[in-house]
């Protein structure tokens, strides 16, 4: 989720189908984030316990923990400024689970590790609600919850996972039906929905801002406009080299998420970077009641689904899509500004003020890849859609571990680093997603 040794949106072409992005738009974050002291980069020569390369969320819930347990001898490293990369371009939702669906975890690991592993998430939820609480960090946090609108008239895909996260989970979704979910969601699109109480929405950018400022504040150096452009080892410790300086650490994370490090081959080479599209619209006044009577979060029940949630300003974010394409800001508008308008044909003519993308990291089996190689170096990637809270789960993990020798990240074990395949990995990857989303358009057209 962060930018790390090389330039904004690159891909190596080595291993790639990935084309060189037009410059990245402002996005609507960039345009609202709080102003803070920028965090210099990094001069000269300097010893660190742990280094950590990339500032998204990954790497500073990894910092803020590590600081959290008394390890303040922490240097972090990132290309960019804090938050990025997907980190602080994302659409802001921040519930429990993995891209990888409940009824998949359940079926490879058990019902008492998938319990476990879905249980890191919820309390990731907590914390993050208590991070935000607790460093006062400014981010527009709503804490109304998500709504799972169904794009079908079939409600058993909902009945099902409703049941599943119950007994299976500990969880539970209050069902709604259509004339509820569409007194809430003014769409004749939707027919039934399930809401998750246990959720929130906030400012992703302003969020890692935040997490920053309170990682700082406890000792942790943080070094923005910093790309590590080398990694060895140096004796029992590890060498970072950068522009204007070098680090050496007794441990290593590495945190970049869709942007991909160029350090560690095989750390790389197990990411697909996905490009994800949001958009903010202008500020909509009355108009936004005409679309929206809940300040919940929603997306919707197909495998290419829409999300969305109302903002501060009365606008509305928008977001959806999953492209190997890292698209211009013109490109997302007009895709997207579609999308908007089969669901909410009463904002014809509204204005769009912002549009962009940002990578994602995917593993080819869906889950998070949180590990080390038992001498120093460690890892936390491939969060995907579902990014806010796993990171916050990671980060924990990994901080537990270092600073405590606990092995809770382990539980990852069975999620370690196949290779992606790049460039063949992502033709598999579109083509899986047109398959998904043809799927999606026969089942709504059969249905009539």
């Amino acid at each position: 989720m962060a930018v790390c040794g090389y330039p904004p949106g690159f891909v190596d072409s080595r291993f790639t189908l990935a084309l060189m992005p037009p410059v990245p738009a402002a996005s609507y974050y960039r345009a609202t984030a709080n102003a803070y002291a920028p965090f210099a980069p990094l001069q000269g020569r300097r010893e660190a316990r742990v280094a950590i390369i990339g500032g998204g969320y990954a790497g500073l819930n990894t910092a803020l923990g590590l600081a959290e347990r008394g390890v303040t001898d922490v240097v972090l490293l990132e290309r960019e400024q804090v938050g990025f990369g997907a980190s602080g371009r994302n659409g802001g939702f921040v519930f429990a689970g993995y891209s990888l669906g409940e009824q998949s975890l359940l079926d490879q690991l058990g019902a008492e590790r998938a319990r476990a592993l879905f249980g890191l998430t919820t309390a990731a939820v907590h914390r993050i609600r208590e991070r935000v609480a607790r460093y006062d960090i400014a981010c527009d946090a709503v804490d109304e919850g998500v709504i799972w609108a169904n794009w079908f008239r079939d409600p058993a895909v909902l009945r099902d996972r409703q049941t599943l996260l119950a007994e299976r989970y500990g969880v539970h979704w209050e069902w709604l039906d259509q004339a509820e979910l569409r007194d809430r969601v003014r769409s004749e699109r939707y027919f039934d929905g399930l809401y998750e109480r246990d959720a929130l929405h906030l400012h992703p950018l302003n969020y890692a801002i935040g997490l920053a400022s309170a990682a700082a504040e406890q000792g942790v150096s943080i070094h923005e406009g910093t790309a590590a452009k080398r990694m060895e080892r140096a004796g029992l410790r590890w060498r970072i080299v950068t522009a204007q300086g070098e680090i050496f650490a007794d441990q290593v994370v590495l945190a970049c998420g869709g942007y991909l490090a160029g350090l560690q081959k095989p750390i790389d080479r197990a990411i697909l970077p996905i490009a994800t599209y949001v958009m903010v619209t202008e500020p909509l006044g009355d108009r936004l009641d005409d679309c929206l009577r809940t300040r919940a979060a929603i997306y919707d029940s197909r495998f290419a689904f829409d999300y969305y949630r109302p903002l501060p300003d009365r606008r509305l974010l928008w977001g959806g899509r999953i492209s190997v394409l890292n698209r211009s800001s013109q490109a997302v508008q007009r895709l997207l500004k579609r999308d908007l308008l089969r669901v909410f044909p009463q904002l014809e003519g509204v204005r769009i003020d912002y549009a962009w993308s940002g990578l994602m990291s995917y593993a080819r089996h869906q889950m998070p890849q949180i590990g080390s190689d038992g001498n120093g170096l460690w890892w936390a990637q491939a969060f995907g859609g579902h990014g806010v809270g796993p990171t916050c789960a990671a980060g924990e993990l990994v901080a537990a571990a270092i600073a405590q020798g606990d092995e809770g990240w382990k539980q990852f074990a069975d999620y370690g680093l196949p290779s992606t395949w790049r460039p063949f990995g992502f033709a598999g990857a579109q083509a899986t997603y047109w398959w998904h989303e043809f799927n999606d358009w026969l089942k709504t057209r059969l249905e009539g």
